[in-house]
């Protein structure tokens, strides 16, 4: 008879019949009973095979449930060797329960395990692109972003059913796992004797092994991991609330706010200021022995030809808030001189009156401010924040050349239009220009390459381009294809920048270029660290004087032992370099970040074309 169908000659099985909750097969007439169980009477050997099979994978379930750990790397055989406290605890309460009581904490009892297996599912996934887990309050927003991902990697279709299978599985995972406990539950009840001896032989086994600290080599036996992981998420939640109120503090400090618009970045008047950031450029594109070599000859060849076009560069290490994903809080960041490290305090900034990098050059009056943002492409009221007079997304480029998967516009076209549209006009103004480099985008395949400038045209040559590119779907089968595809990306970002530089660049061109954040796991290795590369090229030598005291590397590539500051550090440290008077010449230190600028010095003319 099958675990479903309680006997009505055991104890503390049908006590009350339909009053016990009326599932599994109580309640019902005889006549839809005995149809169920007429396959059983003429079968009796496969209905107890079925029964005793059903009842394992129910206990497989629960039992996975309990263990699966929310991280990839931790997901082995040793893991599921241990001792829950959590499901011993949860069987002591269920023996002692009263039927309908008992019916109702096995069914929540269910239900909360699939939650925090789904929860861990996730968990799995954000550590495999950020690095961190799941943030109940705040993340939510990245799961869209997720979908746009696969709709442009994968395309709508892939897109779709990606989701509907992720909703069906979710679904599935609470339906089964609730009936699993249930089925668990009865079968305990039918054998109270035996379910109570061996909760009570788990239980002291449990305290046992935790009094003598045994381990599966370095996995403890005892475990108490669901309670750890369900605190960590409260007091996660918690600390979220707080640091609203703390990020509102930080905010309100800034060292220029007072500032008179005709003293802000004198140093600069008359250049061409270009803050670019190359997606996913980290330190591990020149750390890897694998990718090294080949990243640092492209550094090493920009770093000789722009020297003979008479461009000097420096370069250090700037901490990313973020790893894998998230450019929007990194470029934020950088701009704000605040650390966004998560989505609250992106909405935080993006709704007060903090001025940023973008902003005190828009305010001194002396530059127009573009944003060319080819990953952009709906409406984006931030831009406005950010002190931008004039937006390019990626439908005002002129590009009509295909998407690379999630990368809209190939970053050598992408500075071929700034160069068109702004840069290089006559009788212009200085330009301050954020350029948003997405070539370097995860999946990195299929990936642009370079061509000649006077073939660029409107893209469509990048239409056959792509077609001779790789398809993510089989370069993401193999991690070691994946690393490889990234190293490429990022040297065709590096060449298309370094290539812009040398075809158009002039005296007066002042170029900042970072990385936002270091990328996926995939491609770290495991690696967690969050630096990436900043440099800056300036025809003028004074430019590069001015942050002579900073104790950067000569050249494009940073290095290893070069200042590693937090991203958050860089605008005030730029503008009392830039300021009037900030003495950081050669053998100066520069100010520490926050010093306010020094009140001498007299802005220089803007310079006209």
């Amino acid at each position: 008879m099958s675990l479903f169908v309680r006997s009505r000659q055991l104890p503390d099985t049908v006590e009350g019949g339909a009053d016990d909750g009326g599932g599994d097969g109580e309640g019902t007439d005889a006549a839809g009973a005995a149809g169920r169980s007429g396959w059983r009477r003429r079968f009796p050997r496969a209905a107890r095979g079925a029964t005793v099979a059903t009842t394992v994978l129910a206990g497989a379930l629960v039992v996975f449930a309990l263990l699966v750990p929310n991280r990839l790397e931790r997901l082995a055989p040793g893991a599921f060797l241990r001792i829950p406290a959590e499901g011993v605890l949860l069987a002591g309460l269920l023996l002692a329960l009263p039927p309908r009581p008992r019916r109702i904490a096995a069914v929540g009892s269910g239900l909360l395990l699939g939650l925090l297996t789904v929860l861990k599912f996730v968990d799995m996934g954000f550590y495999q692109v950020l690095a961190r887990p799941f943030d109940l309050v705040l993340d939510w927003i990245l799961l869209e972003n997720a979908t746009e991902f696969l709709r442009e990697t994968f395309g709508r279709t892939g897109q779709v059913l990606a989701v509907a299978g992720a909703v069906v599985s979710i679904a599935a995972l609470l339906v089964l796992m609730t009936l699993a406990t249930v089925r668990l539950t009865d079968l305990m009840v039918r054998h109270r004797p035996v379910a109570a001896r061996t909760t009570l032989v788990l239980g002291t086994a449990w305290i046992t092994c935790v009094t003598l600290g045994v381990q599966i080599g370095t996995v403890p036996v005892a475990t108490k991991g669901n309670a750890e992981f369900l605190g960590n998420r409260v007091e996660q939640v918690r600390a979220g609330l707080r640091d609203a109120r703390v990020f509102e503090k930080q905010a309100a400090v800034d060292a220029f706010a007072t500032t008179p618009p005709d003293r802000l970045l004198t140093r600069l008047r008359g250049k061409d200021v270009l803050f670019t950031f190359i997606e996913s450029y980290g330190r591990v594109a020149l750390d890897d022995p694998a990718m090294a070599p080949q990243v640092d000859a492209v550094l090493r060849d920009g770093t000789r030809s722009l020297e003979a076009a008479g461009f000097a560069s420096r370069s250090g290490w700037l901490r990313s808030p973020v790893t894998g994903a998230g450019s929007w809080l990194a470029h934020s960041t950088f701009l704000s001189g605040l650390w966004i490290k998560n989505q609250q305090r992106y909405r935080s900034l993006t709704t007060s009156d903090r001025m940023t990098l973008t902003n005190y050059f828009r305010k001194s009056g002396a530059w127009r401010t573009v944003g060319i943002v080819p990953g952009v492409r709906r409406a984006w009221p931030e831009g406005e924040f950010f002190g931008l007079d004039h937006i390019y997304d990626s439908e005002r480029l002129g590009y009509h050349g295909p998407y690379f998967s999630w990368t809209p516009v190939p970053d050598q076209f992408s500075l071929e239009a700034f160069e068109r549209l702004e840069h290089g006009r006559k009788d212009r103004e200085p330009i301050m220009a954020e350029i948003i480099l997405a070539s370097s985008h995860n999946p990195w395949s299929p990936i642009a390459r370079m061509i000649d400038w006077e073939d660029l045209g409107d893209g469509s040559v990048f239409h056959a381009i792509k077609k001779e590119g790789t398809d993510p779907k089989e370069v993401w089968k193999d991690p070691e294809r994946v690393r490889t595809e990234y190293r490429r990306a990022i040297e065709y970002s590096l060449r298309s920048l370094i290539g812009w530089v040398e075809r158009y660049g002039d005296e007066d061109t002042v170029l900042v270029f970072l990385g936002d954040h270091q990328p996926v796991p995939t491609v770290t290795a495991g690696d967690t660290g969050r630096d990436v590369p900043v440099t800056i090229v300036a025809h003028d030598a004074e430019v590069l004087e001015r942050v002579s005291g900073w104790g950067w590397t000569d050249g494009l590539r940073p290095a290893g032992d070069a200042p590693r500051w937090g991203m958050d550090e860089f605008r005030d440290r730029f503008m009392t370099a830039y300021g009037p008077g900030s003495g950081a010449g050669p053998g100066t230190p520069a100010r520490p970040a926050g010093t306010p600028p020094a009140a001498t010095g007299a802005p220089q003319a803007p310079r006209r074309r």
